[in-house]
Protein backbone atom coordinates (compact mmCIF):
# COMPACT_ATOMS: atom_id res chain seq x y z
CA UNK A 1 0.00 0.00 0.00
CA UNK A 2 1.23 3.72 -0.80
CA UNK A 3 0.50 5.74 2.49
CA UNK A 4 0.90 9.49 2.80
CA UNK A 5 1.51 10.60 6.59
CA UNK A 6 0.84 13.98 7.58
CA UNK A 7 2.72 15.13 10.48
CA UNK A 8 5.30 12.32 9.72
CA UNK A 9 8.02 13.75 11.69
CA UNK A 10 5.92 14.11 14.99
CA UNK A 11 5.98 11.69 18.21
CA UNK A 12 2.94 9.36 17.36
CA UNK A 13 4.13 10.24 13.47
CA UNK A 14 7.61 8.70 13.11
CA UNK A 15 6.22 5.85 15.23
CA UNK A 16 3.76 5.60 12.61
CA UNK A 17 5.56 5.77 9.80
CA UNK A 18 8.98 2.99 11.23
CA UNK A 19 5.88 0.71 11.78
CA UNK A 20 3.86 1.00 8.26
CA UNK A 21 6.97 0.25 6.97
CA UNK A 22 7.53 -2.40 8.65
CA UNK A 23 4.51 -3.79 7.19
CA UNK A 24 5.77 -3.79 3.57
CA UNK A 25 3.65 0.27 3.00
CA UNK A 26 5.96 2.28 0.86
CA UNK A 27 5.77 5.33 3.00
CA UNK A 28 4.75 9.37 1.84
CA UNK A 29 6.21 11.63 4.46
CA UNK A 30 4.51 15.14 4.70
CA UNK A 31 6.24 17.15 7.42
CA UNK A 32 6.33 20.83 7.78
CA UNK A 33 9.55 21.08 9.22
CA UNK A 34 11.29 18.98 6.83
CA UNK A 35 9.43 19.96 3.40
CA UNK A 36 7.94 23.22 4.29
CA UNK A 37 4.58 22.15 3.29
CA UNK A 38 1.90 23.87 6.13
CA UNK A 39 -1.88 21.97 6.21
CA UNK A 40 -3.32 25.57 6.24
CA UNK A 41 -2.29 25.99 3.23
CA UNK A 42 -5.20 24.59 0.88
CA UNK A 43 -3.03 24.91 -1.83
CA UNK A 44 -0.02 23.69 -1.01
CA UNK A 45 -1.19 20.92 0.72
CA UNK A 46 -3.19 19.72 -2.33
CA UNK A 47 0.40 20.17 -4.60
CA UNK A 48 1.72 18.01 -2.80
CA UNK A 49 -1.07 15.05 -1.89
CA UNK A 50 -1.72 14.94 -5.86
CA UNK A 51 1.84 14.09 -6.52
CA UNK A 52 2.03 12.03 -4.25
CA UNK A 53 -0.72 9.41 -5.57
CA UNK A 54 -1.44 8.07 -2.28
CA UNK A 55 -4.05 4.83 -2.11
CA UNK A 56 -4.51 5.95 1.55
CA UNK A 57 -3.50 8.85 3.54
CA UNK A 58 -3.32 9.04 7.01
CA UNK A 59 -3.60 12.39 8.76
CA UNK A 60 -1.92 13.03 11.96
CA UNK A 61 -0.65 16.66 11.57
CA UNK A 62 -1.82 19.24 14.02
CA UNK A 63 -1.64 21.38 17.22
CA UNK A 64 -1.33 18.54 19.48
CA UNK A 65 -0.67 20.76 22.80
CA UNK A 66 -3.90 20.64 25.51
CA UNK A 67 -2.82 22.98 27.30
CA UNK A 68 -1.03 25.63 25.15
CA UNK A 69 -4.69 25.68 23.13
CA UNK A 70 -5.48 27.75 25.92
CA UNK A 71 -2.69 30.37 25.18
CA UNK A 72 -3.26 30.14 21.36
CA UNK A 73 -7.04 29.18 20.66
CA UNK A 74 -6.63 30.47 17.09
CA UNK A 75 -3.98 29.11 16.00
CA UNK A 76 -5.12 25.68 17.64
CA UNK A 77 -8.37 26.01 15.67
CA UNK A 78 -6.54 26.81 12.47
CA UNK A 79 -4.26 23.88 12.67
CA UNK A 80 -6.82 21.38 13.71
CA UNK A 81 -10.04 22.30 11.67
CA UNK A 82 -8.83 24.16 8.63
CA UNK A 83 -6.13 21.81 8.16
CA UNK A 84 -8.49 19.09 8.31
CA UNK A 85 -10.28 20.50 5.86
CA UNK A 86 -7.35 21.16 3.53
CA UNK A 87 -6.18 17.47 4.09
CA UNK A 88 -9.42 16.09 2.90
CA UNK A 89 -10.02 18.09 -0.13
CA UNK A 90 -6.48 17.45 -1.11
CA UNK A 91 -7.43 14.05 -0.69
CA UNK A 92 -10.61 14.18 -2.43
CA UNK A 93 -8.32 15.99 -5.54
CA UNK A 94 -6.10 13.08 -5.00
CA UNK A 95 -8.52 10.38 -5.81
CA UNK A 96 -7.25 8.70 -2.42
CA UNK A 97 -8.93 4.81 -1.48
CA UNK A 98 -8.91 5.20 1.91
CA UNK A 99 -8.35 8.46 4.70
CA UNK A 100 -7.64 7.83 8.53
CA UNK A 101 -8.46 10.74 10.23
CA UNK A 102 -7.24 11.00 14.19
CA UNK A 103 -9.01 13.28 16.63
CA UNK A 104 -8.37 13.30 20.22
CA UNK A 105 -10.80 11.43 23.28
CA UNK A 106 -10.85 15.67 24.62
CA UNK A 107 -13.55 15.70 22.23
CA UNK A 108 -15.88 13.83 24.58
CA UNK A 109 -15.28 16.44 27.64
CA UNK A 110 -16.43 16.04 30.92
CA UNK A 111 -18.47 13.59 31.32
CA UNK A 112 -19.56 11.48 34.52
CA UNK A 113 -18.93 8.44 36.54
CA UNK A 114 -21.63 6.65 35.17
CA UNK A 115 -21.16 7.88 31.57
CA UNK A 116 -18.00 5.63 31.54
CA UNK A 117 -16.53 4.32 30.07
CA UNK A 118 -17.22 6.32 26.80
CA UNK A 119 -18.64 4.72 23.80
CA UNK A 120 -18.22 6.50 20.43
CA UNK A 121 -21.47 7.41 20.68
CA UNK A 122 -21.44 9.74 23.82
CA UNK A 123 -22.65 13.84 23.40
CA UNK A 124 -19.41 15.74 22.77
CA UNK A 125 -18.36 18.46 25.32
CA UNK A 126 -15.16 20.05 24.64
CA UNK A 127 -13.86 21.74 27.33
CA UNK A 128 -10.77 23.08 26.01
CA UNK A 129 -10.08 24.91 23.32
CA UNK A 130 -7.98 21.93 21.85
CA UNK A 131 -11.03 19.49 22.17
CA UNK A 132 -13.18 22.20 20.23
CA UNK A 133 -10.90 22.31 17.51
CA UNK A 134 -10.67 18.44 17.15
CA UNK A 135 -14.66 18.54 17.52
CA UNK A 136 -14.50 20.71 14.24
CA UNK A 137 -12.16 18.69 12.07
CA UNK A 138 -14.14 15.30 13.68
CA UNK A 139 -17.19 16.69 12.44
CA UNK A 140 -15.56 17.93 8.69
CA UNK A 141 -14.28 14.22 8.79
CA UNK A 142 -17.69 12.83 8.89
CA UNK A 143 -19.12 15.13 5.85
CA UNK A 144 -16.57 14.43 3.85
CA UNK A 145 -18.04 10.66 3.67
CA UNK A 146 -21.64 12.14 4.09
CA UNK A 147 -21.03 14.47 1.34
CA UNK A 148 -18.16 13.47 -0.98
CA UNK A 149 -18.32 9.90 -0.57
CA UNK A 150 -14.55 10.09 0.63
CA UNK A 151 -14.33 6.73 2.72
CA UNK A 152 -12.97 8.82 5.95
CA UNK A 153 -12.13 6.64 8.88
CA UNK A 154 -12.39 9.13 12.19
CA UNK A 155 -10.62 7.90 15.42
CA UNK A 156 -11.13 9.11 18.36
CA UNK A 157 -7.87 8.26 20.25
CA UNK A 158 -7.24 8.52 24.22
CA UNK A 159 -3.66 9.57 26.14
CA UNK A 160 -0.99 7.40 24.65
CA UNK A 161 2.27 7.37 25.22
CA UNK A 162 6.00 6.30 24.56
CA UNK A 163 9.32 6.84 23.44
CA UNK A 164 10.05 10.22 21.61
CA UNK A 165 7.21 12.31 23.23
CA UNK A 166 7.31 15.84 24.41
CA UNK A 167 7.71 17.37 27.88
CA UNK A 168 4.54 19.29 27.34
CA UNK A 169 2.46 16.29 28.15
CA UNK A 170 2.39 14.56 31.76
CA UNK A 171 4.36 11.81 31.57
CA UNK A 172 7.85 12.51 29.56
CA UNK A 173 7.97 15.76 31.59
CA UNK A 174 8.17 13.83 34.93
CA UNK A 175 10.66 11.41 32.92
CA UNK A 176 12.45 14.25 31.97
CA UNK A 177 12.82 16.10 35.64
CA UNK A 178 13.69 12.62 37.06
CA UNK A 179 16.48 11.91 34.74
CA UNK A 180 17.83 15.54 34.66
CA UNK A 181 17.70 14.85 38.94
CA UNK A 182 20.16 11.90 37.82
CA UNK A 183 22.20 13.78 35.92
CA UNK A 184 22.52 17.23 38.19
CA UNK A 185 21.27 15.34 41.61
CA UNK A 186 17.90 17.22 42.79
CA UNK A 187 15.60 15.43 44.13
CA UNK A 188 12.65 17.20 43.82
CA UNK A 189 10.11 16.42 41.01
CA UNK A 190 7.52 19.51 40.51
CA UNK A 191 3.87 17.88 39.41
CA UNK A 192 0.73 19.73 38.55
CA UNK A 193 -2.55 17.68 39.68
CA UNK A 194 -1.96 14.31 40.90
CA UNK A 195 -5.95 13.38 40.38
CA UNK A 196 -6.72 13.23 37.12
CA UNK A 197 -7.27 9.19 35.79
CA UNK A 198 -6.88 8.36 32.06
CA UNK A 199 -7.13 5.89 29.92
CA UNK A 200 -3.51 5.12 28.46
CA UNK A 201 -2.09 3.24 25.66
CA UNK A 202 1.15 2.89 24.36
CA UNK A 203 2.01 4.83 21.09
CA UNK A 204 3.77 2.03 19.34
CA UNK A 205 -0.16 -0.36 20.25
CA UNK A 206 -1.74 2.84 19.08
CA UNK A 207 -0.50 2.95 15.38
CA UNK A 208 -0.93 -0.53 14.69
CA UNK A 209 -4.56 0.24 15.42
CA UNK A 210 -4.49 2.48 13.00
CA UNK A 211 -2.85 0.45 10.06
CA UNK A 212 -5.39 -2.50 11.01
CA UNK A 213 -8.52 0.33 10.60
CA UNK A 214 -7.45 1.51 7.44
CA UNK A 215 -7.19 -2.36 6.10
CA UNK A 216 -10.62 -2.95 7.86
CA UNK A 217 -12.38 -0.08 8.88
CA UNK A 218 -15.60 1.11 7.65
CA UNK A 219 -15.92 4.50 6.12
CA UNK A 220 -17.83 6.98 7.57
CA UNK A 221 -17.63 4.92 11.24
CA UNK A 222 -15.35 6.23 13.92
CA UNK A 223 -13.41 4.32 16.69
CA UNK A 224 -12.20 4.74 20.41
CA UNK A 225 -8.15 3.64 20.68
CA UNK A 226 -8.06 2.81 24.49
CA UNK A 227 -6.82 0.66 26.90
CA UNK A 228 -10.28 0.46 28.26
CA UNK A 229 -8.18 0.95 31.92
CA UNK A 230 -7.68 4.02 33.89
CA UNK A 231 -4.60 5.16 35.31
CA UNK A 232 -4.53 8.48 38.23
CA UNK A 233 -1.85 10.86 37.42
CA UNK A 234 -0.45 10.08 41.05
CA UNK A 235 0.42 6.43 39.68
CA UNK A 236 1.92 7.45 37.13
CA UNK A 237 3.88 9.96 38.78
CA UNK A 238 4.84 6.72 41.55
CA UNK A 239 5.59 4.44 39.19
CA UNK A 240 8.44 6.78 37.38
CA UNK A 241 9.66 7.63 40.85
CA UNK A 242 9.77 4.03 41.88
CA UNK A 243 12.25 3.93 38.48
CA UNK A 244 14.53 6.55 39.56
CA UNK A 245 18.24 5.56 40.15
CA UNK A 246 18.09 7.28 43.28
CA UNK A 247 15.18 8.37 46.10
CA UNK A 248 13.25 11.79 44.98
CA UNK A 249 9.75 13.24 45.76
CA UNK A 250 7.08 14.91 44.08
CA UNK A 251 6.33 18.78 45.06
CA UNK A 252 2.87 19.84 43.54
CA UNK A 253 3.17 22.91 41.52
CA UNK A 254 -0.19 24.77 40.88
CA UNK A 255 1.64 26.97 38.06
CA UNK A 256 1.80 23.53 36.38
CA UNK A 257 -2.31 23.08 36.71
CA UNK A 258 -4.51 23.51 33.63
CA UNK A 259 -7.32 26.14 33.78
CA UNK A 260 -9.84 23.15 33.42
CA UNK A 261 -8.86 19.71 34.41
CA UNK A 262 -11.46 16.64 33.38
CA UNK A 263 -11.07 14.31 36.49
CA UNK A 264 -11.81 11.10 34.43
CA UNK A 265 -11.61 9.79 30.74
CA UNK A 266 -11.94 6.18 30.05
CA UNK A 267 -12.79 4.52 26.69
CA UNK A 268 -14.96 1.65 25.24
CA UNK A 269 -13.10 0.08 22.53
CA UNK A 270 -15.44 -2.57 21.61
CA UNK A 271 -15.56 -1.32 17.84
CA UNK A 272 -12.18 -1.60 17.48
CA UNK A 273 -12.05 -5.04 18.87
CA UNK A 274 -14.84 -6.16 17.25
CA UNK A 275 -13.50 -4.46 13.20
CA UNK A 276 -9.91 -5.43 13.87
CA UNK A 277 -9.12 -8.27 16.89
CA UNK A 278 -6.65 -5.17 18.36
CA UNK A 279 -5.69 -5.78 21.80
CA UNK A 280 -3.14 -3.64 23.67
CA UNK A 281 -0.25 -5.87 24.13
CA UNK A 282 2.46 -3.24 26.01
CA UNK A 283 1.99 -2.79 29.73
CA UNK A 284 2.25 0.58 31.07
CA UNK A 285 5.28 -0.08 33.29
CA UNK A 286 7.03 -0.97 30.12
CA UNK A 287 6.12 1.96 28.52
CA UNK A 288 7.10 4.17 31.19
CA UNK A 289 10.37 2.54 31.29
CA UNK A 290 10.53 3.12 27.78
CA UNK A 291 9.95 6.74 28.20
CA UNK A 292 12.45 7.67 31.13
CA UNK A 293 15.45 5.61 29.19
CA UNK A 294 14.73 8.02 25.89
CA UNK A 295 14.92 10.87 28.27
CA UNK A 296 18.03 9.80 30.20
CA UNK A 297 19.47 9.53 26.59
CA UNK A 298 18.15 12.63 25.64
CA UNK A 299 19.78 14.50 28.57
CA UNK A 300 23.11 12.78 28.44
CA UNK A 301 22.52 10.42 31.56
Amino acid sequence: MRALVTGAGGFVGAHLVRHLQEQGDEVVRLERREDGVDITDAEAITDAVVAAKPEAIYHLAGAADVGGSWAEPRATFLANALGTLNVLEAARAAGAERVLAVSSADVYGRVSEDELPIREDQPLRPVSPYAASKVAADALAQQAWLGHGLPVIRVRAFNHLGPGQSDRFVAPSLAARIARNERDGGDEVPIGNLTPRRDVTDVRDVVRAYRLLMEVGEPGAVYNICSGHAVSVEHIAKTLLGMAARPMRLVVDPSLQRPVDIPVLVGDNTALRQATGWEPTIPLEQTLADVLTDWRARLGC
